[in-house]
């Protein structure tokens, strides 16, 4: 099918190539990316003419106010029975308010949370998915391209996909904790633990065994010692957002909430070995960038 991609990012600019790789048309927009086909939404909306179908229009640009003028753009340029997927890291909140902008409209809207950072073109992206039956039935051949087997869910109604995301970040934060809790107490053992090997020893047949301990074990093989990389890791959101719906909810969440105020904390750190395996991972996984201590090619100091 035709389906026009805005944003075309390490996440965007992947998940075309993915459609494109499965058959399907894919339109880019983006105002400064190489390749774009589009470099604004009329340009856009005026290349997605498909006899026959809806127009589909999937936004890849980050959360807040790029994500809103995005949206009721869209909405002034589409028809009834057209369709818009936010695949970003909206705050559900948003994306029930942006599902009736374009309600208004009779524009269909589906918030779609996505996972897979920069592995998904060739490993295929998780997706959690909110709007009504139709809309998800209109764009389900474009899912099925980009998900891996089981990797999909129609998780309920506009709202429920970035909420399950959300949630699925804040889980995030507390495994990444822990692995990185791990390294450090092993790396400030006194019996001269080999680290590498003994985090090596848990990828198969240990309870433990992940494709997040994989990418550490990756990332300590390209750094060894993690050295040069800052201990700070940031704050993006997701994990801050979990917290205040469990405090909403009344549900206890001591872990994931101990691995936000672990970043927080992590600001204002020198030498945190935990943090540092949290940045070199959150880099593993999603390609954000590293913090480096140490000088500069031009003999500045980097924090």
């Amino acid at each position: 099918m035709k389906l026009g991609m805005i944003g075309l990012g390490k996440m965007g600019a992947n998940m075309a190539e993915r459609l494109r790789r499965h058959g399907h048309e894919v339109v880019g927009m983006d105002p400064v990316a190489d390749g774009a086909d589009a470099r604004d939404l009329d340009h856009l909306v005026s290349l997605l003419e498909a006899e026959g179908q809806p127009r589909v229009a999937w936004s890849m640009v980050p959360s807040g106010e790029i994500t809103d003028s995005t949206i009721t753009g869209l909405a002034e340029r589409l028809a009834p029975g057209d369709v818009v997927v936010d695949g970003g890291n909206s705050n559900f909140h948003d994306s029930i308010r942006h599902g009736a902008i374009l309600a208004d409209k009779g524009v269909e809207f589906i918030d779609c949370g996505t996972s897979g950072g920069v592995w998904g073109l060739d490993n295929g992206y998780a997706l959690m998915v909110g709007g009504s039956e139709a809309a998800v039935a209109t764009v389900q051949p474009v899912f099925d391209s980009l998900a891996p087997e089981k990797g999909f869910g129609h998780v309920g109604p506009i709202g429920a996909g970035h909420f399950v995301k959300m949630v699925h970040n804040g889980v995030e934060y507390g495994i990444m904790q822990s692995y990185a809790e791990g390294y450090a107490i092993l790396e400030a053992s006194d019996l001269g633990v080999d680290v590498p090997a003994a985090i090596g020893s848990w990828q198969e047949g240990s309870v433990v065994r992940s494709w997040l301990l994989d990418l550490l074990i990756k990332a300590l093989h390209e750094t060894p010692g993690l050295e040069g990389i800052a201990s700070v890791a940031a704050d993006s959101g997701e994990g801050r957002w979990t917290v205040n719906a469990a405090v909403d909810s009344g549900v206890a969440a001591p872990v994931i909430s101990a691995a936000l105020f672990a970043r927080m904390v992590s600001q204002h750190r020198e030498d945190d070995k935990t943090m540092k395996v949290v940045s070199a991972l959150r880099n593993q996984f999603g390609g954000h960038t590293i913090e480096r201590t140490g000088p500069t090619a031009d003999g500045a100091h980097r924090v």
